[in-house]
């Protein structure tokens, strides 16, 4: 049942479960819902760009690979990349084990601040997975 997975109010959430957690009117951090991490399995490998390239919104940023499949994953807003989480490469199953705090995986300095409107809150997201299922 979705109302049982972990969803801090703090988060917006793309249709494609990337998340977005505000840092600073400028930048925000990326990571994958715990509902993605737990659909997809136990997660085996993320790749994730270098610092420095930019992306456009819902543009393909990396990939992540559990023993169920291999995914993409969407740039929910577009953005410089400013950071990445290194220890994803060493650890990529934090992604499981906590995904909105030791598993986020890219801090973004937003080019258009506005995409964080085309996101869902948390309700909204909860409602959505519910839908799903």
């Amino acid at each position: 049942m979705a109302t049982e997975f972990i969803m801090p109010d703090d988060i917006l959430v793309a249709e494609t479960h990337e998340y977005v957690r505000t840092m600073d009117d400028d930048r925000v951090r990326v990571g994958i819902t715990e509902y993605a991490a737990g659909q997809l399995g136990d997660i085996v490998f993320v790749e994730l760009p270098d610092v420095g390239q930019t992306f456009d919104q819902n543009e393909s940023f990396g990939s992540i690979e559990s023993v169920k499949a291999q995914s993409e994953l969407y740039l929910p807003v577009a953005g410089e990349i400013i950071a990445v989480n290194t220890q994803l490469s060493e650890e990529p199953q934090m992604v499981n084990d906590d995904p909105y705090n030791g598993g986020w995986m890219l801090e973004i300095l937003l080019s258009n601040p506005d995409d964080l409107k085309k996101l869902m809150d948390a309700d909204s997201y909860l409602k959505f997975i519910g839908e799903a299922n």
